[in-house]
């Protein structure tokens, strides 16, 4: 798939005087990839900046999350869809970055966090985590398989944030492998190849894989596609 190159009407880094009058190769270079962020391709644009936000906020770029979620938003994203981030970083980076993307959330959608929920503590069977993790990864993962022997109430516990990352989001499991392959490859982990091999057994593409890829050099740098594409060829 091809897609015209079409700079983005308004991007910070792109805006910066300095930048324009220091960097005029630097910025050509990162117009492009913009281009393939900022437009439907392979992926809809609307999911690419949720990707974009979802990483910046692992990194720790508070507002940089907070304009790419607003940019989704504007591309017609919807609350519920914007949702799913909450919960895949709820499991792949935990009660901080989880929290940072819920009040992100409340100040683009205003009012989606608000009112009294019950929890909701799902039961496990004997042996349903195992099964799981069998079935996702083809053969029990060493680490995996040392929680289920030494903490088999964490294995049940994993194998729970597991299956709502993947199946249990408004994105769906294509989407939800993408967007864990965004989050993993910003930080340059080796643990991308899991969620890419994942995203490929749920249908995506490599042209969409690549796009999920490329939307973490906004945060990450040129590194992250480097990390990435090394990633995808260990999938």
């Amino acid at each position: 798939m091809t897609m015209d190159f079409v700079v983005s009407e308004a991007n910070a880094l792109l805006d910066s005087p300095l930048l324009r009058r220091i960097a005029p190769l630097t910025l050509s270079g990162y117009a492009r990839f913009r281009a393939i962020i900022d437009q439907d391709g392979a992926l809809p644009a609307r999911v690419k900046a949720l990707f974009v936000a979802t990483a910046a906020t692992t990194k720790g770029y508070r507002a940089m999350a907070l304009r790419e979620l607003e940019r989704a938003r504007q591309l017609g994203l919807g609350l519920e869809e914007a949702t799913a981030a909450a919960i895949v970083l709820s499991s792949v980076r935990g009660e901080g970055a989880a929290l940072s993307f819920i009040e992100a959330l409340e100040a683009v959608y205003p009012g989606s966090s608000g009112g009294e929920a019950p929890l909701r503590i799902k039961e496990v069977e004997p042996g349903e985590a195992e099964k799981n993790f069998l079935a996702y990864f083809g053969s029990m993962p060493p680490s995996l398989g040392k929680l289920a022997s030494l903490l088999p109430l964490g294995a049940d516990a994993y194998y729970l944030m597991r299956e709502g990352t993947i199946n249990g989001t408004p994105l769906g499991p294509k989407y939800s492998e993408l967007l864990l392959v965004a989050v993993l490859a910003a930080d340059y982990s080796p643990l991308t190849s899991v969620h890419i091999k994942g995203a490929r057994t749920a249908g995506a593409s490599e042209q969409e894989i690549a796009e999920a890829i490329v939307c973490t050099v906004a945060t990450s740098g040129l590194s992250a596609w480097v990390s990435g594409a090394a990633a995808m060829d260990a999938a």
